[in-house]
């Protein structure tokens, strides 16, 4: 539904009802009570500091003047408790400061607030219509959401990532990465109509953004250019393992700029590709087939699989088999890798579930929001999703990658298991 037709049946005030506002009294009694609770918890803390009349040093010292923090059911009002250091001056380096977690300085909304306006501006919502928008969602007493304060925001947002962009990468290193080209709702300006995303796995187990701009999702050369602008911002060292669909552009990209990194094809993909080419009737059996392979426990017996598969489907289904016959070994490339990562390394899911909730393949429409702009709004709700972005399991494994230790079919290869075969022969 066109955003203007929901402003018009969403009119200001529709949830400004008495539920409403028990909830947003309940809340500010709750932050009232966190906040006093982290502020009692600082002057114990500091408890025993003694001025030198043996006075205490930290104290509480009255209230900041009161504030509306908007959140996602509308305004609601706090006083910040202060505390004051009889110490020190304020200007004084070591003065003791209570900085507040729950309610930082200046904080006026609530991180939800934060990412849902890249979210409404990606749908089509306009700069002027956001007051109409919020105030229908929030209570018609949202301040500070003017389209005046909506275009100060999104001027920083595009800021924040064009330092991103620029940022220094010579300190960061990723034993994984993840591609794909991801499909927007958000209607760009020009033909490229894909967000080319690259997330990395650090030697701590931690997925973080490695890059992301717009182009086309085939194109080797849109490829090659991100990977490259990467390179020249200090990302030198290559790594151990790379994950994407097979049909990207990025496989020619990647096997110029990172020549020693292993690949692997995403199932799930690949799954969806063979199914494709059979009839349905035929689907849910390929597809326990297919689960057989790379679920197996050992390469050994996934290449039996593998081949199972493509004898029974390869006289009447010459397609299927051979869609899966030509990636096999990338396909099978993660037994070599730690079996505490496998359920990582089969598919792109680090970037489709982060990018589930913008991930919409649609047709052009009016109202095209820039290239830079949209870039700036999925690089604000990435960076919140970034945040509770789960830590890779076995992740004490990774220092061992880079330090050159092998696995086979998913375990340590020691130097004992190593000699074995030149025993044997001998």
């Amino acid at each position: 539904m066109p955003h203007d037709n929901v402003t018009r049946l969403i009119q200001p005030g529709t949830f400004d009802d008495q539920l409403t506002q028990v909830l947003r009294n309940g809340a500010k009694a709750l932050l009232a009570k966190a906040v006093e609770a982290e502020v009692a918890d600082f002057l114990a803390k500091h408890a025993e500091c003694k001025t030198e009349d043996g006075r205490q040093r930290v104290v509480r010292h009255g209230h900041l003047p009161e504030r509306e923090v908007m959140t996602g059911i509308g305004p609601v009002a706090v006083r910040q408790p202060r505390i004051r250091d009889r110490e020190a001056a304020a200007s004084d380096p070591g003065r003791i400061r209570f900085s507040p977690s729950i309610l930082p300085p200046y904080m006026r909304r609530s991180k939800s607030i934060e990412t849902l306006l890249p979210v409404l501006y990606l749908k089509g919502i306009s700069t002027g219509d956001f007051s109409e928008a919020l105030a229908a969602l929030l209570g018609k007493d949202a301040a500070g959401l003017s389209a005046l304060a909506i275009g100060r925001l999104k001027d920083g947002w595009l800021d924040e990532h064009a330092r991103w962009q620029k940022r220094d990468l010579s300190a960061r290193r990723y034993v994984y990465v993840w591609a794909d080209g991801i499909h927007l709702e958000a209607r760009l300006e020009d033909e490229k109509q894909c967000i080319l995303v690259l997330i990395g796995a650090t030697p701590e187990g931690r997925k973080e953004l490695v890059g992301f701009t717009d182009g086309a999702r085939e194109s080797a050369h849109d490829w090659r250019e991100l990977l490259l602008d990467l390179k020249r911002r200090g990302l030198d060292a290559q790594p151990k393992l790379v994950i994407a669909d097979g049909a990207l552009g990025f496989w020619k990209a990647a096997g110029e700029v990172w020549p020693t990194a292993a690949e692997q094809r995403c199932w799930v993909h690949k799954t969806a590709n063979i199914l494709n080419k059979l009839p349905k009737s035929q689907q849910p059996k390929a597809k326990r087939a297919l689960h057989e392979i790379w679920m197996a426990e050992t390469k050994a017996a996934a290449e039996t699989a593998f081949d199972a598969f493509i004898e029974s489907y390869q006289l009447k289904y010459e397609k299927a088999a051979d869609c899966l016959a030509k990636d096999r070994d990338a396909l099978l490339a993660f037994y070599d890798f730690p079996a505490e990562h496998w359920k990582h390394l089969c598919t792109t899911n680090p970037i489709e579930s982060t990018f589930a909730t913008v991930r919409h393949r649609t047709i052009r429409a009016k109202g095209c929001l820039s290239n830079k702009t949209a870039l700036a709004m999925v690089f604000k709700l990435v960076e919140g999703a970034q945040k509770s972005w789960r830590r890779l399991d076995g992740h004490t494994q990774l220092p061992k990658l880079i330090m050159g230790v092998k696995f086979a079919d998913g375990l340590e290869v020691t130097a004992k298991a190593i000699r074995q075969p030149d025993t044997a022969a001998a």
